[in-house]
């Protein structure tokens, strides 16, 4: 296995790991009533939400480097400029998304915390707050639309570069799309969401093993 095959193995590690952070992501997530003092507290004060949303900062960051591998696969096709602006998009979306789950994972959970322990904390107040930060949610906004954007192209690399399977970044790029609006659906949505971009995940992260595999 010569060093090019190397890297473009790790980075479909690097999806399949994603795989799983983003499936454990909305299963671990505790799901309180949040509009309750009670629920809020019950929720963000608990370990399972700073280990779920910390499975979705891992899970991006992990995408990202799987991204590279991507285009490192189509190199020296018709799809390397489509690859290139995947990663690039990709590694965008990913800066602007990660400080928001920042705040919501170790932000939110301290202000819980304190009132879990007894003090006087306006939890569903400095939620909002952190929430709906102009500046936060534009940023958030962006970067999720971005994400779906990379997610896309990745479809698109994937379907040009005549190296990888013509649909294997597909369920991948529909999972990316819908980040942002399964924010408004329930529990249960979420969490087939994140069965669903894991499977895209996964798909996508044997195609480029195997492509690898043949290279040698």
């Amino acid at each position: 296995m010569n060093s090019t095959s190397g890297r473009i193995r790790l980075g479909a590690l690097c999806l399949l790991v994603a795989a799983v952070m983003f499936v454990l992501y909305p299963a671990l997530r505790p799901w309180a009533d949040e509009s309750t003092v009670e629920g809020a507290v019950d929720a963000m004060s608990s370990g399972a939400w700073v280990a779920s949303h910390a499975f979705a900062m891992v899970g991006f960051t992990l995408v990202g480097l799987g991204m590279l591998s991507l285009w490192g696969a189509v190199r020296s096709t018709r799809a390397e400029r489509v690859g290139l602006a995947t990663v690039v998009t990709g590694w965008v979306g990913a800066g602007l998304t990660l400080p928001y789950y920042g705040a919501e994972d170790f932000g939110l959970h301290e202000v819980a915390a304190k009132a879990a322990a007894g003090e006087s904390v306006d939890v569903l107040g400095l939620a909002e707050n952190v929430r709906y930060n102009p500046v936060a949610i534009t940023f958030f906004g962006i970067g999720l639309v971005t994400l779906a954007a990379s997610g896309v192209l990745a479809a698109v690399t994937v379907a040009r570069s005549d190296r990888l399977p013509r649909w294997s970044g597909l369920v991948f790029a529909v999972g990316y799309v819908l980040f942002l609006p399964q924010f408004f659906a329930p529990a249960p949505v979420r969490i087939a969401h994140g069965v669903v971009l894991g499977v895209g995940l996964a798909w996508l992260g044997l195609a480029l093993w195997r492509a690898k595999t043949n290279e040698r």
